[in-house]
């Protein structure tokens, strides 16, 4: 859903680039910060596609709405909120997103690097732990969490992943990747915190990866740990975590207002917990058992060096601070500027959209459908086959999820 100041906005399909990709994608569409990108940092004026869009004013608001689900149905809102997925915009939780200080000498001021916040706590069963951030002097004694719509599991250091399974009776590390295995009869609720006590609840059969092939009664699990990263990113909360929110992910505005994360929860997070029983029938209908062989003897759990930290210290990076030139335009009006939050008055689309399409042929196709239409699915434009579908910019945000060229210009009719 691209909600746009100006008439007929287009996305085009690229058949020739002197970009090399790679990893089986045919493209790539920027929804992060400039100084992140490789290719803002090697080619004068490639601006990233969001940050294009919120410099130049051209979006109703600096935002995009993210819902992901497991199957192929979805939405991308750019510059406004999918209301037909969130019922209640003032039960959205914003936070701030962390900044980081210039990596060597490539700037003298800190700036936004990723699209993290500080996480500060997490829970199994009930049982609450608060995260030990690899670099707590440098950090503000606080874990940084990446939300990643291009991660497709859970991730965490070894001295949270430890202690986290160490509250699941029977689980075990089983290889040097950091994967963990639980009892498949095993199904407690997990939770992550964020800011002050906004717990986000995980039920089993969205962090349960599958039995594993050599002994079914073991089930392979999210979150698998790493060893410390010298940017100071603890965390990494992928599709896993995200098909449980929908997320707003809001740019900032040049003097205004910093960048924010904005996490609506999609379950209740007092719902009774799924039982064994309907977890182990959920994975035998995705069939999800995994082909792998555990090892028969426990492993240890491995120690690590901590690396130096990647960023320029002496240039300080202040939490909630607003870059002067690198966010939004400061023509738009804040509404996220806390205080006071005014989440109502952000934009929304809903129910029926136009969809602006270029067909297999190189032609322009418009048609208008309803969001409720259970035969529209997330990839496929309306009146396409999967065939045609093939070649169409992957947009990294899972291994399930592909956005079409469609499905990045839904236009509200």
């Amino acid at each position: 859903m691209f909600w746009a100041r100006y008439p007929n906005p287009h996305v085009r399909l690229v058949t020739n680039s002197n970009v090399t990709l790679v990893d089986k994608i045919s493209g790539i569409l920027g929804l992060g910060f400039p100084r992140l990108s490789e290719i803002y940092a090697s080619t004068a004026n490639a601006t990233p596609f969001f940050a294009t869009l919120a410099s130049q004013g051209i979006l109703q608001y600096p935002i995009f709405g993210l819902s992901l689900t497991r199957n192929a149905t979805g939405t991308l809102a750019l510059g406004a909120i999918d209301v037909s997925v969130v019922q209640n915009v003032s039960n959205i939780i914003w936070n701030e997103v962390v900044p980081f200080s210039p990596i060597g000498t490539q700037t003298n001021t800190s700036g936004y690097f990723y699209w993290s916040i500080y996480m500060t706590g997490f829970s199994v069963n009930g049982t609450s732990l608060t995260p030990i951030p690899t670099y707590p002097t440098l950090t503000d004694n606080s874990s940084i969490a990446l939300l990643d719509i291009g991660t497709p599991g859970i991730y965490g250091p070894y001295q949270d992943v430890t202690r986290f399974y160490s509250l699941i009776p029977g689980s075990r590390l089983v290889d040097e990747s950091g994967q963990w295995v639980i009892p498949c009869t095993s199904s407690p609720i997990i939770s992550f915190t964020f800011g002050d006590n906004n717990t986000f609840v995980l039920q089993p059969t969205d962090y349960i990866i599958g039995p594993a092939a050599s002994n079914p009664g073991l089930c392979l699990s999210w979150p698998k740990a790493l060893p410390p990263s010298s940017d100071g990113v603890d965390w990494q909360l992928g599709t896993p975590f995200l098909r449980t929110v929908y997320s707003v992910w809001s740019y900032g505005i040049d003097d205004e207002e910093p960048p924010m994360i904005g996490l609506y929860a999609l379950s209740n997070a007092s719902a009774t917990v799924e039982s064994p029983t309907a977890v182990s029938a959920f994975l035998s209908s995705v069939s999800a058992t995994v082909a792998t062989v555990l090892p028969n003897y426990v492993l240890a759990t491995p120690s690590y060096t901590t690396p130096p930290y990647t960023f320029n210290t002496s240039v300080p990076a202040t939490f909630g601070e607003i870059v002067a030139s690198e966010l939004a335009t400061s023509t738009y009006s804040p509404i996220l500027a806390s205080p006071t939050v005014n989440a109502s008055a952000l934009p929304k689309v809903y129910d029926a959209y136009t969809t602006i399409y270029t067909n297999s042929e190189g032609q322009s196709v418009t048609s208008t459908y309803h969001v409720s239409d259970p035969t529209t699915a997330l990839g496929v434009p309306p009146g396409w086959s999967g065939a045609q579908a093939l070649g169409i910019p992957y947009f990294g945000l899972s291994s399930s999820l592909f956005i079409t060229v469609a499905a990045a210009v839904w236009i509200l009719s």
